[in-house]
């Protein structure tokens, strides 16, 4: 039989990457977390934790994890049944999602339900193609990923498209493109990256302009100070269209070579465990994302 409260030290330690905060966030001793981690190790048989930087789960480790939320999500749902919702207090909500996702329309999805239901979001971000490694790893309840493949024991369910431009400012057109882009040009113009996992840049070069050996890089993770590289004319970068619409329409930043774009599909993972809050997300994402996202032509 499992210990729950084994099972949320561990959770708790994952989450705060830490032995001491996870003790001050349960009011334990750190001792006291150590041991509950060593007792559920002894239960199972298994190592379950790495204690490496950053702290690593084993693949018996993930599973135990995913259960522990499904399992803490499930009992929040029949206490809020039971009772008043507003007193049993807050359901916390693991979410892996892409930062341009968050920058554009993921708290505009989320608004209906974050009304209606009292609910701590608990946001872990990482690029669309690497989400799925936070669900497999039990880290989080669902996530957004370019992947249309589901994971086995789950589900996966098409939000739709986000569309990528190359776009720089006016003058860094004129200094770097005065005759227009081409693989040559692109090799000395710096482009700026999210992350060492963000190959949209590389995606763009190759699928338009092939040719390319290498070419100079800033690296910024951060949404708003990406934009701002660009808008300030340091960079050419891929933005979601969404994201600078409106500098798009007062001509601050152009396309570097209007009318081509990357699409990048979309789609909401999450395991097959049945929830009401689970599916009221779900539902409300798809529902958003229908209208203000463009749609596969069919």
């Amino acid at each position: 039989m499992l210990d729950y409260r084994q099972l949320q030290a561990l959770a708790t330690v994952m989450e705060e990457q830490s032995f001491d905060r996870a003790a001050k966030r349960l009011f334990l001793t750190q001792s006291a977390i150590s041991q509950r981690i060593k007792q559920l190790e002894e239960t199972t048989g298994q190592l379950l934790l790495i204690r490496s930087q950053p702290l690593q789960l084993t693949s018996v480790g993930q599973k135990l994890l995913r259960h522990y939320h499904q399992v803490s999500l499930l009992q929040n749902e029949l206490l809020n049944s039971l009772y008043d919702a507003r007193e049993q207090g807050f359901t916390r909500l693991t979410i892996g999602l892409n930062a341009d996702s968050l920058a554009t329309w993921f708290m505009a999805a989320m608004q209906p339900l974050l009304e209606q239901s009292p609910i701590l979001l608990d946001l872990r971000v990482d690029d669309q193609d690497q989400t799925h490694q936070l669900l497999r790893q039990g880290d989080v309840l669902g996530c957004i990923s370019a992947s249309s493949k589901s994971l086995q024991g789950g589900n996966a369910v098409p939000l739709g498209i986000s569309r990528y431009l190359a776009l720089a400012s006016p003058e860094y057109i004129d200094r770097y493109f005065p005759m227009g882009v081409t693989a040559e040009t692109l090799s000395n113009a710096p482009a700026v990256e999210y992350n060492e996992k963000d190959d949209l840049q590389d995606t763009f070069i190759n699928k338009f302009f092939p040719g390319v050996q290498d070419y100079q890089r800033h690296r910024v993770p951060s949404s708003e100070a990406f934009t701002e590289l660009i808008q300030r004319g340091f960079a050419w970068g891929m933005v979601p269209d969404l994201q600078m619409k409106a500098q798009i329409k007062s001509g601050q930043v152009k396309e570097i070579a209007a009318g081509k774009s990357l699409e990048v599909p979309l789609y909401w993972h999450s395991w097959n465990l049945s929830t009401e809050l689970g599916q009221q997300l779900k539902q409300q994402l798809v529902k958003y994302c229908h209208v203000q996202l463009e749609q596969p032509k069919t």
